[in-house]
């Protein structure tokens, strides 16, 4: 996903942009409608770079419906029949772009301050319980590198209440993510001490996510915007990388706030390496690059 620029009203319409190259004309009112039911939706703040990259997009459900313009389109988008076509417009301005062990020093940290303490806590006391989320997981990968890094510091735990949810808006990359198939190129950054738990598939060019993983995440479809969350308790960690750079100042505020409601005293969040929290928050405390730890 799974997700900037600040959001005021649609521009008042204008005059269609005429491209003789391009299938569909895109007005300046079409492409500022799609952006207000983005944040409508979402939270997700287009900026005006992203034109093009939404005309191609959306230019593929004109296709797949048989609609003749945008006008046509966004007037579905606001109709009452137009409420399953919502999904497939998210899925469409989404943008998902991740990779297994992906900025590997959160991974490290994980390992060091929450797997081996984990591991160490239940050795003394066997009935241990531990949660962690991924938002905004996308294809899979970060999911599956938090299992892997669990699984390698623990091999007896499946004996423990070890869980991890992984959410995103985008009902196509979790359909993606709960297969756990993907190209050989995946494995480029994988450490050779987790190799074996991702066998590649006998000459198809794939691997598969061993069930070993597969059996500790839970996938779902969640935009982060619903209020409330659709679920209790409290989390251990919480990974939301590279998806606030999607949404505004405000809606990142209120997203922390969240978050921090949701983590454990003493839980941690992980953020994208091109992410802040914009100033300090009284309850996080920074500990690491892009690494903050809740205070009690």
């Amino acid at each position: 996903m799974l997700p900037q620029r600040r959001i005021e009203s649609c521009e008042p319409e204008r005059a269609p942009s005429v491209d003789p190259t391009r299938e569909f004309s895109f007005s300046d009112a079409d492409f500022y409608g799609f952006v207000e039911l983005a944040r409508m939706h979402t939270g997700i703040a287009l900026a005006d770079s992203k034109r093009n990259l939404i005309y191609s997009r959306l230019s593929r459900r004109l296709r797949a419906l048989g609609l003749g313009s945008f006008a046509d389109y966004r007037a579905l988008l606001l109709s009452p029949e137009g409420t399953s076509e919502i999904e497939h417009f998210i899925n469409a301005i989404s943008t998902n772009l991740t990779k297994l062990f992906r900025e590997a020093h959160h991974f490290d940290h994980l390992r060091s301050h929450v797997a081996a303490r984990f591991a160490q806590s239940v050795r003394a006391r066997p009935c241990g319980r531990l949660r962690i989320w991924s938002a905004g997981c996308s294809t899979g990968e970060e999911p599956y590198t938090i299992a892997m890094v669990l699984r390698r510091e623990m091999p007896d735990i499946a004996r423990h209440d070890v869980r991890l949810l992984a959410t995103d808006i985008d009902t196509e990359v979790l359909g993606k993510a709960a297969r756990g198939e993907y190209s050989l190129a995946a494995l480029d950054d994988v450490p050779a001490a987790y190799r074996d738990l991702i066998p590649p598939r006998g000459g198809s060019g794939t691997v598969v996510m061993d069930e070993r993983l597969r059996g500790l995440i839970r996938f779902r479809r969640l935009n982060l915007m619903e209020e409330p969350w659709p679920f209790g308790g409290h989390f251990d960690a919480v990974f939301c990388r590279n998806v606030m750079i999607y949404f505004d100042g405000p809606t990142k505020t209120k997203l922390i706030d969240r978050f921090v409601q949701k983590l454990k005293p003493g839980g941690w969040l992980y953020i994208g390496h091109s992410e802040s929290l914009l100033g300090s928050h009284d309850k996080l405390e920074l500990v690491g690059r892009t690494i903050y730890r809740r205070l009690p």
